[in-house]
């Protein structure tokens, strides 16, 4: 099971639906993972931990054509994330020193590797693992599997454009992994640094959430930009004042978190229907760049005294685009179907 340890979401700083009654309408609950650096072994859920995967099952591969001979070494990746933290966790002078910000620079290099064809397999990096036993709200998959892993190929480009990613979405039943594999085979390179993950351990909390402004009905909408409009002219009359937003206090939290409503703050919301059935998707998982960023009234009470210069962290390392975040959709009629994502 999951750790023990937990983190919990302080209240919203104002009662949103007492400001907007009809959003009582809407009220959902997400699952907040929480994820921070640990230790995870294959028998729970994690974020970039093993995966429980059975020994005689070939290991999943990327073969769409696309460079993949010139990269970063996997082992160059962690090597230069711990020497990062050891230097910025030292109580005198931290921060890396000059005899460190060369080897840094080295770390950073690229390398290449020739005789790798454009379609040479390479093997997908595990992301993340998550058993429905360990997460309020993780659906069941298909078959009554009760375990989720999530892969992808450690190179942005695929798809039309060149540079879109591939994930690989598995349901198993845990149950019948009789004898798993030891270690996952490893890409010799990877397109770059945050397609490789840092195990985390999760402290999966339910919170409540509310739509994306812009999914909500055109009245409800217009109460909230002119309750938000008024915020910015106190702000404007005091720099000092708190002013809250709906969209980064009071609606959707930031970080890895399963169900709840998507946030489209990059794009215009659209619909996501299945591929297959053409039934509406609803949102799986959010997968994030970051546990809170500018967010602070969403950082748990158990972080509010990390250091200064872990006030905004990223305990998985990974990136989504730039910098943003991945959700990913599942077909709640059949969650067999083919899954669909955007990055926001």
């Amino acid at each position: 099971m999951v750790t023990a340890m937990t983190r919990t979401t302080p209240p919203r700083p104002l009662d949103v639906e007492g400001l907007f009654p009809k959003l009582a309408g809407y009220r959902g609950v997400t699952t907040r993972l929480h994820p921070r650096a640990g230790s995870p072994d294959r028998s729970v859920s994690s974020i970039g931990g093993p995966l429980l995967w059975p020994v005689d099952e070939p290991w999943p591969m990327c073969t769409e054509p696309h460079r993949r001979g010139r990269g970063y070494r996997i082992a160059d990746i962690r090597h230069r994330r711990q020497l990062l933290a050891q230097a910025w966790a030292r109580d005198v002078a931290p921060g890396p020193t000059d005899e460190e910000r060369v080897l840094l620079k080295e770390l950073e290099r690229k390398h290449r590797v020739p005789d790798l064809a454009d379609t040479h397999p390479v093997p997908l990096i595990g992301l993340v693992q998550l058993y429905q036993r360990d997460v309020p709200g993780l659906p069941a998959g298909p078959e009554c599997c009760d375990l989720l892993q999530v892969l992808w190929c450690p190179f942005e480009a695929h798809g039309p454009s060149g540079y879109g990613l591939a994930l690989h979405m598995i349901w198993r039943r845990s149950d019948q992994v009789r004898e798993p594999l030891g270690a996952a085979p490893e890409p010799l390179l990877v397109g770059f640094e945050g397609a490789v993950p840092e195990p985390c351990v999760l402290h999966p909390e339910q919170v409540t959430t509310y739509p994306y402004v812009g999914t909500l009905p055109a009245r409800l909408q217009s109460k909230i930009d002119a309750w938000e409009e008024k915020q910015e002219r106190k702000a404007d009359k005091d720099p000092d004042a708190d002013v809250l937003t709906y969209q980064h206090d009071l609606s959707i939290p930031p970080g890895y978190r399963v169900g709840g409503f998507a946030s489209w703050h990059s794009t215009d919301p659209h619909a996501m229907t299945c591929s297959v059935c053409g039934a509406p998707m609803a949102l799986l998982m959010t997968l994030d760049s970051g546990e809170w960023d500018g967010c602070i009234s969403w950082m748990p009470v158990e972080d509010g005294r990390l250091p200064e210069h872990l006030r905004y962290p990223r305990p998985a390392q990974l990136a989504f685009g730039r910098y943003g975040l991945l959700n990913v959709f599942s077909c709640p009629a059949r969650p067999e179907h083919p899954h669909r994502w955007s990055i926001q």
